[in-house]
Parts: structure tokens; sequence; C-alpha cells
């Protein structure tokens, strides 16, 4: 077997094969005997029909094309461990020469994972910054509490205003003509929440209950829905009730009847705990994050193009999927954010790039600090993605097992253990 190699870039090589006309023929035999025992010839018995016979059958080219996909990954695996290359992807084909009287010559242009230059990232000057809370942190949260708890009271006699909660009937018309979609029944609109057409709340102000209104507001140009898109509607409005917010003191009867607590000052303090709790753990997620990124940083690493676009495929189809779970489509999506997939792939390339880059610096820094995976941390991950996906243990070793990925489960352990290496290994 010859076999050269043509660096086309700093990405690119094209393997050249020469594979003997022997070689060749011994591959031919064995794709026949493969090929005979799978196809049905009137009159022989599976594997015993003689080899002109099969090629009467089923084509010549039938058969080359078996011998060379006999030959051609092996004689591929070998050349990438003489040329020290570690493949992106599969590699494209060009056929040369397929014959069974001439050497096989072929090409394969190969996407080589690219080299990793790293910077400092042991002794990273990275700050972590200090989780406090004050007491107006609390004060802003028992609000919120207080808010939550509150009723909803009509409020008799009194004007519309911003927060009051307005009972209405509406139909609205486009050039006098009503319109799918614009009419509803008690329905209940916050004034100032902004959810109908920019405009209508604010007409509303001043109404009383049992007034009728009449709003005019015009659509966005780019509304949803595109027949309704720069259109002008009159709505006919019904206030049928005005209904105000109470919300209750904040006491220590406040504190019985919405916590397991007995008192304001202990409701409080749960509360202080709890908010430095998130405060420290949202610290601790910017720190690694910060930590990570400078070390990513400090790499120096030329990214395929084509990594960067599987990347950015497996975003989508993540995106795909949580859309699924909301019950929408990422057609409808689309459609309803007048963007197309092209300016969807291109929002998610610098999030790609970073995520690539990320990736191949960890790797190379398990590499450099000769990190293993032992079998209790292979365990212990297996557990953790068997709790993240609310199934058994055993299910994930089942799918790991079928979909051939352990080798995946090992490279997500050695990345985060990199991870870890470098968040420790900070400046003190």
């Amino acid at each position: 077997m010859k076999v050269t190699a043509e660096r086309i870039d700093n990405h690119k090589t094209v393997l050249n094969f020469e594979i003997p006309q022997t070689e060749v023929s011994k591959a031919m035999e064995k794709a026949y005997r493969k090929l005979a025992n799978q196809v049905n010839i009137p009159g022989f018995r599976k594997g015993k029909a003689p080899r002109k016979v099969v090629e009467m059958r089923i084509g010549k080219e039938a058969l080359l094309d078996e011998a060379f996909e006999i030959l051609a990954p092996e004689v591929y695996t070998k050349a990438l461990e003489e040329q020290e290359i570690t493949p992106v992807g599969r590699p494209e084909i060009e056929v040369v020469t397929l014959a069974e009287d001439q050497p096989l010559v072929f090409k394969a242009t190969v996407i080589k994972m690219p080299e990793v230059t790293l910077g400092q990232y042991k002794e990273l000057a990275v700050e972590k910054t200090a989780a406090e809370i004050t007491d107006a942190d609390v004060d802003a949260e028992l609000e919120k509490n207080r808010n939550r708890n509150a009723k909803m009271i009509v409020a008799e006699g009194a004007e519309l205003k911003q927060g009051d909660l307005a009972i209405i009937d509406f139909k609205g018309f486009i050039d006098g003509i009503p319109f799918e979609g614009g009419e509803g029944k008690s329905y209940p609109l916050e004034i100032g929440s902004g959810s109908f057409i920019p405009g209508f709340e604010d007409q509303l102000i001043g109404a009383k209950s049992g007034e009728e209104r009449e709003v005019t507001v015009s659509f966005p140009e780019d509304y949803f829905v595109a027949e309704l898109a720069g259109k002008e509607a009159k709505f006919t409005v019904n206030i049928h009730d005005v209904k105000r917010k109470e919300v209750p003191e904040l006491d220590d009867e406040f504190a019985k009847e919405t916590s397991d607590f007995e008192t304001l000052a202990e409701l409080k303090a749960d509360i202080k705990n709890k908010l430095e709790q998130a405060a420290t753990a949202k610290a601790e997620r910017e720190f690694r994050t910060a930590v990570l990124k400078a070390a990513v940083d400090n790499a120096q690493v030329d990214v395929p193009e084509i990594m960067i676009e599987n990347q950015i495929s497996n975003m989508i189809q993540d995106f795909d999927v949580n859309l699924q779970q909301r019950g929408m489509k990422l057609e409808k999506y689309l459609e309803y954010t007048k963007m197309d997939i092209a300016a969807l792939r291109d929002n998610y390339r610098e999030s790609a790039l970073y995520n690539v880059k990320t990736d191949l610096v960890l790797e190379a820094i398990v590499k450099a600090e000769k990190f293993t995976a032992t079998p209790e941390e292979m365990q212990q991950e297996v557990a953790f993605m068997a709790a993240n996906y609310q199934t058994t243990v055993e299910e994930i070793v089942k799918v790991l097992r079928e979909t051939n990925r352990f080798q995946d489960l090992q490279d997500s352990v050695l990345r985060k253990k990199a991870v870890e290496f470098v968040v420790e290994n900070v400046a003190k």
C-alpha cells in the first residue's frame, strides 16, 4: 500500500491511496462470498452460486463497491495512525480507479483536529465576588411575598388606574368588520401590564365599572399575525368591574399565614439566609465561569469551520427539543420572530465557537496534566446522568452501550476534572 499526505491548509489534508491489484482481487473474492450469502438466486442455495452467476444477478459494480468498503476503512485507519491525524467527522472520499485488474486509487480529504497551544491556566488572577445581602434585599423579597399574597377586591365606584385589574368584554373591528381573535368576554386585564396592543390599556385609565369605551389602536408593523400587522383597529370595551390589589400587613400574623414561622423576625431571618445561599451559589458560578473563560482566552487554537457548524446544529437541535416540550415547533418560532434558519444559525455562531474552543482547551489540559478517569468517577457520572434525566442507572448504562457512547462519558468526566483543576489552582 502506498499512501501520501498533501496538506491543503491548517485544517485540511488529502490522503492519496494506492492499493495493489492483488489486494483488490482478494477483496473482490471476500465481497463475492459476502454478497452471495445475501441474495436469493433461483436454483442455488444461499452462498453456493458461482461468482459469475452472482455478478450477473447483482452487477459487477456492486461487487466492486463492496470490495472498496472492505479495503478502504482498514487502510484509511492505518494511514491516520501513521500520519498522526485525528479526524473531525467523516472524510470526503474520491475514487480515482476502482477495477479488479488495476490497483485501487482513491483520495480521502480529512479535516484534522486542531492543535491547541495552551496559555496560562494555572495561578489565574480571578477574584470571587463577595455575596452580600442587605436589609433592603430582604425588604424587597418581603414585598414580593406581600404582593404574591395580595387579594384583588372590587373597588366600588373607583376609576381605573395603573396596576388595577379591569374585568372587560371587548370586540375589535377593522374597517368596521370584526376580525378573528378580536373578541373576549369577562377578560381580566391588568392595566399597565402591556399584555394588549400598545395604547389599549392607557385608553381605559379613568373608566369606571359599567362604562363603555371605544379604543382605537394600531397593530405593530411586526405583529406576528401578518393579516393584522400595521392595521388600525377599533375596540368596543365594556368594563364590568374594577379590582384593586389589597396587600396584607407585614406583621407576625402575616408570617404565620404565609410560612412555617411564628414571627416576622423569624421569617426575615429565613429569607436572609436563603438569599445569602442563592447569592453565594451565584457568585460561585460566576467565579467558575470567569476562571474557565480566562484559561480559554489564554489558549490559541484555530477552530475548523466544520466543528463550529456541527456545534451550531447541536445547539439548534437542543433548542428545538426545548420548544417542543413547551408545545411549539421550530418552524412556528421562526415565523413569529420573522427569522430564517440562516439567521438563527448566525445567532448561535459566537457561542458555538466558544463552546468548541472550551472543549478543545479542556482536552488539552487533560493531556498536559495526564488526567485519567477512574471506574468510580465513571460510575458517579452515570449516577449524575440518571438523576438529571430522572431515570435509573441501569437505563443510562443500556443507552450508552446501545449507542456506543462510553468514550463520550469518559471525555465528560475528564473535562470536568480539568475544570476543577483550573478552578482549584487560581492565584491565592
